[in-house]
This record gives C-alpha cells, structure tokens and sequence, in this order.
C-alpha cells in the first residue's frame, strides 16, 4: 500500500509541475507578468518552465527523486512570494497551496519514492 500511495502522490505532484509547464509554453504571459510585476525579467519564465518540465517528467520516472522533491519544495516557497497579494483572494489561496505542496514535496523527499521508481527506496 505504501509503495502504491509513494507512487500516485509523486505523479499527482508531477502532474502540476508538467501542467505547469505546458502552461508556460502554451501562454506565458500570465507567469511573465508575475514576474514583472514584481520586478524582475520577464524570460525567467522560460528556466521555470525548464524546471518544472524536467522536475515534473523526473517525479514521474521516479529519478533522483529526493533532490527533485526538495528542489521542488524549494520552488513551491520562493514562488509563493508571487502570490503574495493579501487583497486578491485567489492568489492568497495559491500562495498557501504553494506552501502545501512545498510540504508534500518535503514528504516525498524524506521518505524516498517507494519501490515503483527507477531509484528505488
């Protein structure tokens, strides 16, 4: 059971980072205006995609699996800071997913990926 549940949780977390991506890809504009909002270039959003594409295709695989889940956590925190906007409600509510699944990541990243993974704990 725990194997199983190590293994739908590292895709379910895959799952936004990959969709995240392909997001970013399809329309970058909304990431790039975070960004410049909040002072900083616009093309950083291209790196992000990058790492969530290859973060995102790595939980999946179950490759290096504890760096890429505290990387990942990592991410989550510093990208929170983006969501930090106390009068909009929906961004409040995204910069604490981000911090939720900073810990789910954190999860992943102390217990390994279970036994369904090419780096196998």
């Amino acid at each position: 059971m725990s194997d199983a549940a190590a293994l739908a949780g590292r895709l379910l977390l895959a799952l936004l980072f990959i969709l995240g991506a392909l997001q970013k890809l399809n329309d970058p504009e909304p990431a790039m205006t975070l960004l410049t909002d909040r002072g900083l270039p616009p093309l950083l959003a291209w790196p992000a995609l990058l790492f969530n594409g290859i973060a995102g295709l790595a939980l999946v695989a179950g490759w290096l699996t504890r760096p890429f889940a505290l990387a990942s956590a990592a991410y989550c925190a510093v990208t929170s800071y983006f969501h930090f906007l106390p009068d909009d409600p929906w961004q409040m509510t995204i910069f604490v997913k981000n911090w939720s699944i900073a810990g789910g990541f954190l999860v992943l990243a102390a217990h390994g990926p279970g036994r369904y993974a090419l780096d196998r704990t």
